[in-house]
């Protein structure tokens, strides 16, 4: 499968300034965690990253592009960790850790929760989900929430807890929350991996010290239970999971050993990737090209490069051939479907801004050059 960038045409969209609140131009300081790129119930793109002080946004004007509104920011304070999820419904949940100093001795951590309902539409406000531990020093201890959202629109919230087990708290079917549960595990690492299948099942992955966790869900909506540990290292936040057929999820990750990507299907074999990865997840996005069903995965090399690959998928014993981009990024690329079905590539560049780089026509997956939002 041919991949491209375009990054030898040349440039013919001038970049564009969008200047917010007054006089005021917002700089993204990273991106952040999960599917930073989401594709409304409108067709119309959003990409989310972090400024000083809270959550940035640019929105598109129309399905497909190209104009842009943004950013746009969205006030969070005391937050040192941020994801985005999506579900079926479109609604995009953000779910983040919050560190309130008070005073000598540890902070106050917590998990907050909150939800865009339409493209472009007011952030809820921020919800508190707690922490479970009860002792400040263990509480500070507490770990970087994920969240994955059932087809039911449910809400899982997955952390590590102070003694390296993993915690989760969910939304019940009335949609009041439920309490913290402890799914037990063994020297969990931050960075875990969770997909939420279209039949509803969750299941995430968590790297350890020796061996990777496994956890997932026998029903919609049903009790965690954990499988047996796969005998393999996972570099702390690389890990990434994707849905490849139904109800079965691929896992990406850098292996502790080489630094290269690899994919793993629980079951099966290692299979290496090539590419070295930064110390953070692959973007992945299953499209069709050329008649067939791929999967495309994205990275930020060691050199802050953004990288583009294609396999059949789960064919990835196949092989695939890293494409530099000649794109860099403050932090890990992001990757979704437009509204006429393109792949876009989104990136956060140096001096904060938004770029976002499309399909073009032809054979295979080629990216025109990227425009500067």
């Amino acid at each position: 499968m041919r991949t491209g960038s375009g990054r030898g045409a040349r440039r013919r969209a001038a970049d564009r300034v969008v200047i917010t609140q007054g006089s005021v131009r917002h700089a993204a300081q990273s991106t952040v965690a999960g599917h930073w790129l989401v594709r409304g119930k409108d067709g119309r793109l959003t990409a989310y990253a972090r400024a000083g002080g809270g959550l940035l946004r640019w929105t598109e004007t129309r399905p497909g592009g190209p104009d842009w509104t943004g950013p746009e920011l969205i006030p969070v304070p005391d937050l040192t960790h941020l994801s985005v999820s999506q579900g079926a419904d479109t609604y995009v949940h953000f779910v983040g850790r919050r560190e309130v100093r008070k005073g000598d001795g540890p902070p106050a951590v917590d998990i907050v929760h909150a939800i865009q309902y339409q493209t472009g539409r007011p952030v809820t406000e921020w919800r508190s989900l707690g922490n479970p531990h009860k002792d400040r020093e263990k509480a500070a201890r507490f770990g970087v929430p994920v969240a994955a959202v059932s087809a039911s629109g449910r809400v899982h919230v997955l952390v590590r807890n102070a003694g390296r087990g993993l915690m989760l708290r969910r939304e019940g079917p009335t949609g009041k929350w439920e309490a913290w549960e402890d799914l037990k595990g063994s020297g969990v690492q931050d960075g875990l991996a969770a997909v939420a299948h279209a039949s509803g099942r969750i299941e995430v992955l968590a790297g350890g010290g020796q061996d990777a966790m496994w956890w997932r869900q026998a029903d919609a909506d049903g009790t965690f239970r954990q499988e047996p540990n796969i005998a393999l290292r996972v570099t702390p936040g690389t890990a990434a999971a994707l849905e490849t057929a139904p109800d079965r999820a691929t896992y990406y990750w850098a292996d502790q050993g080489t630094g290269q990507l690899v994919a793993h299907r629980p079951g099966g074999w290692l299979i290496p990737l090539g590419g070295a990865p930064a110390a953070e997840p692959p973007a992945l996005l299953r499209a069709a090209l050329d008649g067939y069903d791929c999967t495309v995965l994205a990275l930020r090399g060691l050199d802050g490069q953004i990288a583009l690959a294609v396999c059949g998928t789960e064919n990835e014993q196949a092989g695939l051939w890293w494409s530099p981009t000649g794109e860099h990024s403050v932090g890990a690329p992001a990757l979704a479907l437009d509204a006429h079905g393109r792949v876009v590539l989104a990136t956060v560049a140096q001096d904060g801004a938004l770029h976002i780089a499309r399909q073009t026509g032809g054979q295979g997956l080629s990216l025109a050059p990227s425009v500067r939002v």
